[in-house]
């Protein structure tokens, strides 16, 4: 009897894994669909506290969302105006670019001939080409704006959504099946991800002023469009603020000198040492629950999932899968697994 209980259970196991697989691949060929639609939930999760925060202080949802929305398009078109300002600065300052690189190239070259290194400076120079390290960072802002490549849409979307919160909770209980339990687990995970949403966005916007402000004290160029590139990146947890600190000291070497560029990671370590390391836990206490290990790998499965929008929504994402499936039997294993592995505190089991 127990041999073919076993098998069975190998069924099933193989079953629920076939099932797991097609669901992704689903998922990842309709990543064109998908993503706009998670980032319009996440932005109307975000921005519906301050909604509500507008409306007591007498205004109608309606005006309350208009000036809401309104600012939020006030911000993206600033946005791309650095960027453009900051491509035309590119543009007009790159043969000063190419003429430094090859000079700097040809020190390396000198310095590594003493240990006996050959290095050629051509194949360098091709690989750090400026015109190849632009392609690439297209390449990259346009997968990111794939996923907003209908501004419109992805607005009105967020209009709708914060227009509907108010009839989320009725429409739930009369929808869902055991909705107390439901609704609990889905109230918990609004929640966890509000909170740290609105708080890593402050986090991400003090951490983006304070790196265009230091590099426009030490005389960088584009300060101002890296300190927009340290407020997006500061959404991907763990490697985040290191590729955003990358490129800074690069063109700090080139278009400066070694003391500039040394300074600029001086930089930006401080500044993620005091804002990633003990402001942001200080602030957010434990967070949403989950242990490192499972950050940076989720980190790596939605971005491989979702591409780079997947990457900015990582922690939220896995954070509401973790809350779902400890409201179900067969999840509450897999949601232990995925915490932190701190017990509750004691007030709470007394409570429970």
């Amino acid at each position: 009897m127990s041999l073919p209980l076993q098998e069975k259970m190998g069924q099933n196991i193989l079953i629920k894994l076939a099932m797991l697989v097609i669901v992704l691949a689903g998922i990842r060929a309709a990543s064109e669909i998908i993503v706009p639609f998670l980032l319009a939930t996440f932005l109307a999760i975000v921005l519906n506290p301050l909604v509500t925060m507008l409306m007591r202080r007498g205004l109608r949802r309606s005006w309350a969302i208009s000036l809401v929305i309104t600012a939020i398009i006030l911000v993206m078109m600033v946005l791309v105006a650095v960027i453009a300002s900051s491509v035309n600065e590119f543009s007009s300052i790159y043969p000063q670019i190419r003429t430094l690189l090859e000079q700097k190239l040809v020190v390396v070259q000198h310095l590594a001939a003493n240990f006996h290194i050959n290095i050629s400076t051509e194949r360098m120079a091709s690989r750090l080409d400026p015109n190849a390290i632009m392609n690439m960072a297209t390449v990259v802002l346009a997968q990111f704006s794939g996923a907003m490549t209908n501004v419109l849409l992805l607005i009105l979307t967020v209009v709708f959504m914060l227009f509907e919160v108010r009839h989320l909770p009725y429409k739930l209980r009369n929808a869902l099946v055991n909705p107390k339990i439901r609704i609990a687990g889905l109230h918990k995970a609004l929640k966890g991800v509000t909170h740290y949403l609105a708080l890593k966005t402050v986090i991400s916007l003090i951490t983006g002023v304070a790196v265009w402000l230091s590099l426009m004290l030490l005389d960088v160029k584009f300060a101002l469009f890296w300190g927009v590139v340290a407020f997006i990146l500061n959404f991907i947890p763990n490697i985040g603020p290191i590729i955003a600190g990358i490129p800074p000291v690069i063109q700090a070497l080139v278009l400066n000198n070694v003391y500039d560029a040394a300074l600029v990671a001086a930089l930006f370590s401080a500044i993620h040492m005091i804002f990633g390391n003990i402001l942001e836990p200080r602030i957010m206490g434990r967070g949403l629950g989950l242990s490192t290990l499972v950050v940076f790998l989720s980190l790596i499965f939605w971005g491989w999932l979702l591409g780079p929008v997947g990457m900015l929504l990582s922690v939220p994402l896995t954070s509401v899968c973790k809350i779902l499936m400890e409201t179900t039997p067969g999840g509450s294993r897999l949601a232990i697994m995925l915490g932190n592995g701190r017990p509750a505190p004691k007030t709470l089991l007394k409570r429970k």
